[in-house]
């Protein structure tokens, strides 16, 4: 093996999923109609992965700004008052300063082959985020970069060409049974 592919957010560094209840809960405190927290996150999560998913080449959109059109969705849905871009303002904030799993840094320093982080979040928030916990990496590659999202091959691709390496080169690492593995 020569390299390492590293996903980010939920592999090296928490997911925001103890930020979205709340994030329910405003919904559901604004909303005319009955709905369960269970229910809002099950349509913003549907609402998000459409809008992912169609999210490539000329058509691509950033993360961040898939989050808020999906939300003001939500809110919508349910005739909550309230503007995504307030109620999300958490979520988005974390991206840049999430919590960081305690093995990351030692198994990153152990690593004595180059680590690429390949990631669907913004460019800038990752960056923040790496700063944020001093992780070096060979290099990174976002959704950004590519104009589509894992598990499309886009990203894979790319890694695979700038860095020169072949399929056979690399292991993926990610915590994801869609994004990450199936990509």
């Amino acid at each position: 093996m020569k390299a390492i592919f590293l996903d980010f957010y939920g592999t090296v560094v928490h997911e925001d999923d103890d930020i979205l209840p709340v994030i329910y809960e405003r919904v559901q405190a604004a909303a005319r109609v009955e709905c369960t927290t269970a229910e809002i996150g099950d349509f913003w999560w549907k609402a998000f992965s459409e809008m992912f998913y169609a999210s490539h080449g000329s058509q691509f959109t950033t993360q961040r700004v898939l989050n808020v059109q999906s939300l003001t969705a939500t809110l919508l849905h349910f005739q909550a008052d309230g503007i995504a871009e307030l109620l999300n303002q958490e979520q988005l904030a974390h991206w840049r300063d999430p919590r960081i799993f305690e093995d990351s840094i030692p198994f990153l320093q152990s690593v004595d082959i180059p680590v690429y982080i390949l990631s669907n979040i913004d460019t800038d928030d990752v960056r923040a985020a790496m700063e944020k916990h001093g992780i070096e990496a060979a290099g990174v590659i976002t959704s950004e970069d590519v104009r589509s999202y894992k598990p499309r091959p886009e990203m894979f691709n790319e890694a695979l060409a700038r860095y020169d390496l072949s399929r056979h080169d690399v292991i993926h690492i990610g915590d994801s049974l869609t994004s990450d593995v199936q990509g």
